[in-house]
């Protein structure tokens, strides 16, 4: 995705003069809604959007610069406006003082890591030394438009990093545990760490109230992997465990869970 695309020239304001935060955020939805994209999305529902977020704490994170953005049911694509209010208005930022550019996203519901990407370049960008007082100089939308893109990144890495699933398989059998890291380690696009653990015996047998219940045989041998998955390859993984272990809900020693990741990036090697 590039970031041109989503910065909707429409949306783009040199002169705003909200004079609070709750003006400024009045005109952030005007802004975005001078897109064609949210024509047919409530105005109130974006309104309602951008307050749930600065409940959560402001978005406006010093240096002048405040980044509401929220996400919605509805929306379809990336409205990304910007404003600059050259007076400056309150709008609780960390460092206490005004804001003067705000750079704003509305966002499909579903978006949630080119959400995530958007808002770490946008940051990126305005962060740049020099940015903010370059882009307060421009007297035009249009230079405005021209200067903020200039200290952006052309394109976004927005490769879906929430297709993963993470296995945890617990093991108390050294036999299997052995077989399972090898079959995990050799699947197609997966990480896979070991963590050495312990079983809950070798705590309780040192507690007194519970001293007697476990022998030394009840704290051997416990090992936790954790392996990343793409989505595409569960079911498969699922049935190379089973091919080492049987039907595992008949087996004892394993133990084995799959979660789907919010976000995943990067990838571990074997040394």
């Amino acid at each position: 995705m590039k970031l041109l695309t989503v910065l909707r020239h429409e949306c783009i304001d040199a002169h705003a003069t909200p004079t609070t935060k709750e003006e400024a955020l009045e005109a952030v939805v005007a802004l975005a809604r001078k897109s064609p994209l949210l024509e047919g999305v409530d105005p109130a529902s974006i309104l309602a959007g951008l307050k749930e977020r600065e409940e959560l704490g402001s978005t406006g994170f010093g240096n002048g610069i405040a980044i509401p953005h929220c996400r919605l049911e509805g929306v379809e694509e990336f409205v990304v406006g910007l404003m600059v209010v050259h007076e400056g208005v309150p709008f609780e930022a960390l460092d206490g003082e005004p804001v003067h550019v705000l750079a704003c996203i509305v966002a499909p519901e579903g978006g949630a890591n080119q959400h995530i990407k958007l808002l770490s370049a946008i940051s990126q960008a305005l962060r740049v030394p020099g940015a903010i007082d370059e882009i307060r100089a421009q007297q035009s939308n249009e230079a405005l438009l021209e200067c903020f893109l200039r200290h952006t990144h052309a394109d976004l890495d927005t490769t879906d990093r929430t297709s993963k699933h993470l296995f945890h398989v617990f093991v108390q059998k050294e036999d299997l545990f052995r077989k399972l890291l090898e079959e995990l380690a050799e699947t197609e696009l997966s990480s896979v760490v070991v963590v050495e653990a312990e079983n809950t015996g070798a705590y309780l047998s040192h507690i007194p109230l519970f001293a007697g219940f476990w022998t030394d045989d009840d704290t051997g041998f416990c090992r936790l992997i954790l392996a990343v998955v793409e989505k595409r390859l569960t079911n498969e993984t699922l049935r190379r465990i089973e091919g080492i272990t049987g039907d595992l809900d008949f087996c004892e020693g394993v133990l084995v869970s799959v979660q789907e990741t919010y976000y995943t990036a990067g990838r571990l090697g074997s040394s």
